[in-house]
Protein backbone atom coordinates (compact mmCIF):
# COMPACT_ATOMS: atom_id res chain seq x y z
CA UNK A 1 0.00 0.00 0.00
CA UNK A 2 1.54 3.36 -1.01
CA UNK A 3 2.07 5.85 1.78
CA UNK A 4 0.26 9.17 1.81
CA UNK A 5 2.55 12.17 1.44
CA UNK A 6 2.97 14.29 4.56
CA UNK A 7 0.99 17.53 4.84
CA UNK A 8 4.27 19.46 4.62
CA UNK A 9 5.27 17.64 1.42
CA UNK A 10 1.87 18.31 -0.13
CA UNK A 11 1.89 21.96 0.95
CA UNK A 12 5.33 22.62 -0.52
CA UNK A 13 4.79 20.71 -3.77
CA UNK A 14 6.00 23.12 -6.46
CA UNK A 15 3.39 22.15 -9.06
CA UNK A 16 0.58 22.62 -6.52
CA UNK A 17 1.98 26.00 -5.47
CA UNK A 18 2.27 27.14 -9.09
CA UNK A 19 -1.38 26.26 -9.59
CA UNK A 20 -2.39 28.11 -6.42
CA UNK A 21 -0.48 31.23 -7.49
CA UNK A 22 -2.03 31.17 -10.96
CA UNK A 23 -5.31 32.10 -9.30
CA UNK A 24 -3.78 35.37 -7.96
CA UNK A 25 -6.15 35.23 -4.98
CA UNK A 26 -3.83 35.22 -1.97
CA UNK A 27 -4.11 38.36 0.17
CA UNK A 28 -7.00 39.78 -1.84
CA UNK A 29 -9.93 41.62 -0.31
CA UNK A 30 -13.07 39.80 0.85
CA UNK A 31 -15.58 38.97 -1.90
CA UNK A 32 -19.32 38.55 -1.43
CA UNK A 33 -19.53 35.23 -3.27
CA UNK A 34 -16.98 33.53 -1.04
CA UNK A 35 -18.45 35.13 2.09
CA UNK A 36 -21.89 33.77 1.19
CA UNK A 37 -20.47 30.28 0.76
CA UNK A 38 -18.89 30.18 4.23
CA UNK A 39 -22.10 31.44 5.81
CA UNK A 40 -24.01 28.69 3.99
CA UNK A 41 -21.47 26.05 5.05
CA UNK A 42 -21.75 27.16 8.66
CA UNK A 43 -25.54 26.92 8.55
CA UNK A 44 -25.66 23.65 6.60
CA UNK A 45 -23.24 21.93 8.98
CA UNK A 46 -24.43 23.68 12.17
CA UNK A 47 -20.84 24.77 12.81
CA UNK A 48 -19.77 28.04 14.43
CA UNK A 49 -16.77 28.41 12.10
CA UNK A 50 -16.49 28.00 8.33
CA UNK A 51 -13.51 28.95 6.18
CA UNK A 52 -12.26 29.00 2.62
CA UNK A 53 -8.61 28.15 3.23
CA UNK A 54 -5.82 28.32 0.70
CA UNK A 55 -2.64 26.55 1.74
CA UNK A 56 0.53 28.35 0.69
CA UNK A 57 4.14 27.28 1.29
CA UNK A 58 4.38 28.50 4.92
CA UNK A 59 0.82 29.44 5.88
CA UNK A 60 -2.83 28.87 5.31
CA UNK A 61 -4.73 31.99 4.38
CA UNK A 62 -8.49 32.43 4.71
CA UNK A 63 -10.12 33.89 1.60
CA UNK A 64 -13.42 33.88 3.46
CA UNK A 65 -14.23 33.26 7.09
CA UNK A 66 -17.27 33.05 9.28
CA UNK A 67 -16.97 32.88 13.07
CA UNK A 68 -13.20 33.48 13.19
CA UNK A 69 -11.21 36.72 13.39
CA UNK A 70 -7.85 35.36 12.23
CA UNK A 71 -6.97 35.82 8.57
CA UNK A 72 -4.28 33.13 8.45
CA UNK A 73 -2.25 30.64 10.46
CA UNK A 74 1.23 29.27 10.08
CA UNK A 75 1.41 26.02 8.16
CA UNK A 76 2.35 24.07 11.30
CA UNK A 77 -1.09 24.92 12.75
CA UNK A 78 -3.00 24.02 9.59
CA UNK A 79 -5.48 21.18 9.89
CA UNK A 80 -6.44 21.81 6.25
CA UNK A 81 -2.94 20.83 5.10
CA UNK A 82 -3.87 17.26 6.06
CA UNK A 83 -6.54 17.35 3.34
CA UNK A 84 -4.14 18.28 0.53
CA UNK A 85 -3.35 14.66 -0.31
CA UNK A 86 -6.99 13.59 -0.68
CA UNK A 87 -9.86 14.18 -3.06
CA UNK A 88 -12.79 13.75 -0.65
CA UNK A 89 -13.87 15.10 2.70
CA UNK A 90 -11.47 14.92 5.60
CA UNK A 91 -13.47 14.55 8.79
CA UNK A 92 -11.78 14.51 12.20
CA UNK A 93 -14.46 13.94 14.86
CA UNK A 94 -12.19 14.93 17.76
CA UNK A 95 -9.02 16.84 16.96
CA UNK A 96 -7.70 16.25 20.49
CA UNK A 97 -7.81 12.47 19.94
CA UNK A 98 -6.32 12.33 16.44
CA UNK A 99 -2.52 11.84 16.36
CA UNK A 100 -2.23 14.25 13.40
CA UNK A 101 -3.76 17.15 15.33
CA UNK A 102 -3.67 16.40 19.07
CA UNK A 103 -0.62 18.63 19.67
CA UNK A 104 -1.79 21.46 17.41
CA UNK A 105 -1.85 24.77 19.36
CA UNK A 106 -5.33 25.48 17.98
CA UNK A 107 -6.46 22.30 19.74
CA UNK A 108 -4.40 22.57 22.92
CA UNK A 109 -4.51 26.36 23.28
CA UNK A 110 -7.21 28.94 23.84
CA UNK A 111 -9.19 28.08 20.69
CA UNK A 112 -9.86 24.51 21.91
CA UNK A 113 -10.88 23.33 18.45
CA UNK A 114 -12.34 19.84 18.54
CA UNK A 115 -14.12 19.03 15.27
CA UNK A 116 -13.01 19.52 11.67
CA UNK A 117 -14.53 18.68 8.31
CA UNK A 118 -12.91 19.94 5.14
CA UNK A 119 -13.83 19.46 1.49
CA UNK A 120 -10.81 19.84 -0.79
CA UNK A 121 -10.71 22.64 -3.34
CA UNK A 122 -9.52 20.71 -6.39
CA UNK A 123 -8.30 22.69 -9.40
CA UNK A 124 -9.08 21.37 -12.90
CA UNK A 125 -5.51 20.02 -13.13
CA UNK A 126 -6.08 17.91 -9.99
CA UNK A 127 -4.06 19.96 -7.49
CA UNK A 128 -5.72 20.66 -4.15
CA UNK A 129 -5.46 24.37 -3.30
CA UNK A 130 -6.98 24.21 0.17
CA UNK A 131 -10.40 23.44 1.63
CA UNK A 132 -13.83 24.67 2.41
CA UNK A 133 -13.98 23.62 6.04
CA UNK A 134 -16.20 23.78 9.07
CA UNK A 135 -14.85 23.72 12.61
CA UNK A 136 -16.46 23.34 16.02
CA UNK A 137 -15.23 23.61 19.60
CA UNK A 138 -17.02 20.40 20.61
CA UNK A 139 -16.23 16.90 19.33
CA UNK A 140 -18.68 15.31 16.92
CA UNK A 141 -18.28 11.53 17.20
CA UNK A 142 -20.75 11.04 14.34
CA UNK A 143 -19.01 13.61 12.13
CA UNK A 144 -21.37 15.11 9.57
CA UNK A 145 -24.68 13.69 8.43
CA UNK A 146 -24.69 12.42 4.82
CA UNK A 147 -26.70 15.51 3.84
CA UNK A 148 -24.22 17.87 5.52
CA UNK A 149 -21.28 16.10 3.89
CA UNK A 150 -22.89 16.35 0.46
CA UNK A 151 -23.69 20.03 0.99
CA UNK A 152 -20.10 20.77 2.04
CA UNK A 153 -18.81 19.02 -1.11
CA UNK A 154 -21.23 20.99 -3.30
CA UNK A 155 -20.23 24.27 -1.67
CA UNK A 156 -16.53 23.42 -2.23
CA UNK A 157 -17.39 23.00 -5.92
CA UNK A 158 -18.99 26.46 -5.78
CA UNK A 159 -15.77 27.87 -4.32
CA UNK A 160 -13.82 26.41 -7.23
CA UNK A 161 -16.30 27.88 -9.74
CA UNK A 162 -15.81 31.30 -8.11
CA UNK A 163 -12.02 30.87 -8.19
CA UNK A 164 -12.11 29.85 -11.86
CA UNK A 165 -14.34 32.80 -12.77
CA UNK A 166 -12.06 35.14 -10.85
CA UNK A 167 -8.93 33.67 -12.49
CA UNK A 168 -10.35 34.07 -16.00
CA UNK A 169 -11.43 37.66 -15.29
CA UNK A 170 -8.14 38.80 -13.70
CA UNK A 171 -5.76 40.84 -15.85
CA UNK A 172 -2.63 38.89 -16.78
CA UNK A 173 -0.40 41.43 -15.03
CA UNK A 174 -2.28 41.29 -11.71
CA UNK A 175 0.30 41.99 -9.01
CA UNK A 176 -1.29 40.08 -6.12
CA UNK A 177 1.35 38.84 -3.67
CA UNK A 178 2.72 35.43 -4.47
Amino acid sequence: MPSTPSPQACATDEARLRTLHEYRVLDTEPEAGFDAIVREASLACAAPVALVTLVDRERQWFKARHGLDQTETVLDQSVCAHALGGRDLLVIPDLSQDPRTAANPLVTGGSHLRFYAGAPLVAPNGHVLGTLCVVDDVPRPAGLSPEQAERLRALADDVMRHLETRRRAAPAGDAARR
